[in-house]
């Protein structure tokens, strides 16, 4: 028998428990940690609650999860409840998929104000997430403000801007869903530091602005460069950036009470406000041959009562285990950190990548495994499961198994408002409970 201990259950996690299952069959032994009672990780809680179509891949996740060898345990605490270390102990191997759950600072004075909040906190918030249940984001104010030009800032957008009747068959958690349906916010500001040709949205998620019941996307005609000069992009990025002439040539649609605009080759300096976030401090950018933005000393400001920034996401760091700052993930070489413990998925590579990304790479990971390891060896005497159930048991800890999960899961879906898939509890006490903990 060889066993694995994987730390996380989101799709990197899942990706490489399913590879470990495939490459090594009855003889494989694969343990999922994570310290929520609840599985899936980034499409629980990362992906955008009216994109029900990318959650679908949960499925997926399911069958690796209810597949022979494999276990699924919830509520289980790295640190608190076992250390790494002591997962090597009992493990062949073990394989950090941790994520990149933190956000990063924008790194501008005041901005720990009020009202300034990382997207990882937004998007938990209105996606259920238990950190996140209490964080009552400013949505008195008329305008918010999201730095950055990706899709978590298009997702952040866009759940800012819909009505109630647009959340139809999405599962935005209820406190979320009521909050916004009371939102004064009417102008919703993008802010990215380079141009057009520059954004890292893709066009399915960008042309979805287009078509909001109540806010329209607002672009300038000056920051678009040439239209001859979009040949050089990718097709993607082309196509991008035709919808952002789209939206200039259709012009604000002046039935619509609330603006979605995208302020390009714009650098937030700092925010203002007394006691709380009032406004951002903005300067003007141009791009380098080489494409990197410098300030061109013109500065203004911009009113913007929640600020969002949508800026990136950096690893924790874990005890005992090397760590780089910069970067904000685990040095490693092709997912090895050191003997017998590997990183996949944001964790290895920083948070890059769509969710399939995590796929080959969770693959790349049983094959070196696999290759230090070969399928048809001799055990290594390393007790695993049994071991780790042990050591919990004397601790105290209740892990949650897939079983109890899917009662969790039976509960919110019994919850769920009319037209909505389910409705997510938010605190780790009811998710327990509802698990028969």
């Amino acid at each position: 028998m060889r066993s694995f201990a994987v730390i996380g259950s989101g799709p990197a996690g899942f990706y490489t428990a399913e590879a470990l299952a495939k490459t090594y069959g009855e003889s494989a032994r694969v343990d999922i940690l994570d310290r929520l009672p609840v599985p899936y990780g980034l499409i629980r809680f990362g992906v955008a609650p009216d994109h029900q179509s990318i959650k679908a891949v949960a499925k997926r996740y399911e069958k690796v999860a209810l597949a022979s060898g494999v276990r699924f345990l919830g509520n289980v605490h790295l640190g608190a409840d076992v250390s790494v270390e002591e997962l090597l102990h009992y493990y062949d191997a073990v394989v950090l998929a941790t994520g990149a759950p933190n956000d990063r600072r924008l790194g501008i004075p005041r901005d720990d104000l009020p009202g300034v909040i990382g997207s990882a906190a937004f998007v938990g918030w209105y996606n259920g997430h238990p950190d996140f249940a209490d964080l009552q984001p400013p949505l008195h104010v008329s305008h918010a403000a999201v730095i950055g030009n990706g899709n978590v800032a298009l997702d952040v957008a866009r759940i800012l801007s819909k009505t109630p009747d647009e959340f139809a068959g999405s599962d935005i958690v209820g406190h979320a869903f009521q909050a916004l349906a009371c939102s004064s916010i009417r102008t919703i500001t993008l802010l990215g530091r380079r141009g057009p040709h520059q954004i890292a949205m893709t066009p399915k998620e960008l042309g979805e602005l287009g078509h909001l019941e109540e806010a329209t996307p607002v672009v300038d005609p000056a920051d678009l460069p040439l239209e001859q000069d979009d040949t050089v992009l990718e097709p993607g990025q082309r196509k991008s950036v035709a919808h952002l002439r789209e939206f200039v040539a259709a012009g604000p649609d002046d039935r619509k009470p609330k603006r979605i605009v995208f302020d390009f080759f714009a650098k937030p300096l700092a925010v203002e406000g007394e006691g709380h976030a009032e406004r951002l401090l903005v300067e003007r950018t141009r791009l380098l041959d080489d494409g990197t933005a410098v300030g061109t000393g013109e500065t203004y400001s911009l009113e913007a009562g929640l600020v969002v920034s949508c800026i990136g996401y950096a690893t924790p760091p874990i005890p005992g285990v090397p760590y780089d700052e910069r970067l904000g993930r685990f040095p490693n070489q092709g997912g090895q950190i050191g003997e017998r413990l590997y990183a996949v998925g944001w964790a290895r590579r920083g948070p890059t990548g769509t969710i399939g990304t995590n796929r080959p790479d969770g693959q790349e990971v049983a094959e070196q495994i696999a290759a230090l390891l070969p399928p048809d060896g001799e055990g290594s005497g390393r007790s695993g499961p049994d071991g780790l159930d042990r050591l919990l048991a004397s601790r105290g800890c209740d892990p949650v198994p897939f079983s109890d999960w899917q009662k969790i899961e039976a509960a919110e879906v019994a919850a769920a408002r009319a037209g909505a898939p389910r409705e997510k509890l938010v605190r780790v006490e009811e998710l327990l409970r509802a698990g028969g903990h």
